[in-house]
């Protein structure tokens, strides 16, 4: 009796226990690739398990996260099975693989795969050292921006035109206009501002007052644009910043200096080898040839560092790796645009509401949010920033002095020539009162000339007639 009483009570309990015990936690596989999945400490962190934790909120699932056995992605082997992540997807060992999987159509025909989460491209990264400076004809112009350059050139026209000026209306540069040529032309005008800005002048120099105002605020103009200038550019020269001497997949195909490869069996392995574009086929081949590609990201991160190797990779990968090691360059070219999406067993049910929940994580910023926060560049070079060419708005306090000193100086040219015109004004009324004076004199001589004569000739009449 008290076994049967016992045997009762088990079974209650146990019925009682899968009444209450909610549904199973879900089985995610995924891989390490930094900042995807990364590992700190006993836990996992990164855009993928963020990225997971926000689709588990919004459908209501528990999850249990491990890493793929083989850490490989997935791939078929000889005999046509899954390795990797789609193998745990497709035998049942995991319910989810999220990762930076490759939505290819191998894939989708052994898994069900979500909408992207995230779009990327592939291109490739190499070292530093096997940049070369990309030469330019006008890199001496990179110094300054283009409105700054406006701002040179405007400053350069209206100083010219403001000496020409000064110099014609101030009466100081005519000191003797019948015998002197005036040096002040317009041509003159600006060949002598562009010898300041070389620092060596051009005679003649202005001798009124305004044309020295404005000449030597120009001088200081062209010293301190001449400091800022150089000064930037010997920054650019000595900036480690450099451009990828291979530009493309095309010129890094027809090299043989640097190796090339990719992870091996991934995506971007399949789509050179299925490719039919003849440049794509000949990077297949090499990689063939020369055995030259890796496992793995991480190797393929470590062996372009080490230099002579350019490692072909997802832009999305690539640029965590620029953003993480200073001495590595992404190419600006990225060819066969591909999407990263969520595997999930063939004729999954969650499919349909995980793919719902990534469209919206994307119209409400999140994904953008999350891509930002993980993709944060950490890498910055030598002596901080990269240099920038100078804008105008960081000298516009030289600008403004260089305007001060060209209206001051046609004010006082103005007032030199006002000055002028009133002593000439002056001089004029002494003349005309000098010139009365004489006059009157002169009448009077003339006058007294005439009754002298007069007289004269009466006293010689009278002695005439006496005798």
């Amino acid at each position: 009796m008290k076994a049967l009483i016992g045997l009762v009570v088990c079974a209650v309990a146990l019925l009682s226990g899968c009444c209450t015990a909610g549904p199973a936690a879900l089985s995610i596989t995924t891989i390490l690739q930094e900042p995807c999945t990364m590992t700190q400490g006993s836990e996992l962190e990164g855009y993928c398990i963020d990225l997971l934790a926000e689709i588990a909120k919004k459908l209501g699932f528990k999850y249990e996260v491990h890493l793929v056995k083989d850490g490989r992605y997935g791939r078929q082997d000889e005999s046509g099975n899954w390795l990797g992540m789609i193998g745990e997807v497709v035998r049942g060992e995991a319910d989810l693989a999220v990762a930076p999987l490759t939505l290819t159509a191998t894939r989708e025909l052994s898994v069900e795969m979500s909408t992207p989460f995230m779009q990327t491209g592939v291109g490739f990264i190499l070292s530093k050292d096997l940049g070369s400076e990309e030469s330019h004809f006008v890199s001496f112009l990179f110094p300054f921006s283009t409105e700054m350059w406006v701002g040179v050139l405007m400053a350069f026209l209206v100083t010219g035109l403001c000496i020409y000026l000064v110099a014609r209306i101030s009466p100081c540069e005519w000191a003797d206009p019948e015998t002197d040529e005036h040096s002040f032309t317009l041509l003159h005008s600006f060949w002598y501002i562009t010898g300041a800005l070389t620092l060596q002048g051009a005679g003649p120099h202005p001798k009124s007052l305004s044309g020295r105002i404005i000449s030597a605020i120009w001088w200081v103009f062209a010293v301190v644009l001449l400091a800022c200038y150089f000064s930037n550019f010997n920054t650019m020269l000595r900036s480690d910043t450099k451009h990828v001497s291979v530009m493309n997949f095309d010129e890094l195909a027809r090299q043989d200096v640097i190796d090339y490869g990719t992870v091996e069996g991934g995506s971007t392995f399949n789509f050179f080898k299925n490719s039919n574009n003849p440049t794509y086929r000949s990077i297949f081949q090499h990689m063939e040839r020369k055995k030259s590609c890796v496992r793995s990201v991480e190797e393929g991160n470590r062996r372009a560092q080490e230099g002579n190797y350019a490692f072909i990779g997802e832009a999305a990968s690539l640029d965590i790796a620029v953003a993480r090691y200073c001495n590595l360059i992404r190419s600006s070219e990225l060819i066969a645009m591909r999407g990263y999406s969520i595997a999930a067993p063939l004729g999954s049910p969650m499919m349909k509401n995980i793919t719902v929940a990534i469209l919206q994580l994307s119209e409400s910023g999140e994904l953008a949010y999350l891509q930002s926060k993980w993709w944060a560049n950490s890498c910055m070079p030598e002596g901080g920033q990269a240099p920038q060419a100078l804008q105008a708005h960081l000298l516009r306090g030289l600008f403004m002095l260089l305007a001060l000193g060209c209206g001051l100086g046609l004010l006082i040219a103005l007032l030199e020539l006002a000055s002028k015109a009133r002593d000439q004004a002056k001089d004029q009324k002494v003349r005309e009162h000098e010139e009365r004076t004489l006059n009157g004199l002169k009448t009077y001589i003339q006058l007294k000339s005439e009754v002298y004569i007069h007289l004269s000739q009466i006293h010689l009449n009278s002695v005439f007639h006496n005798c």
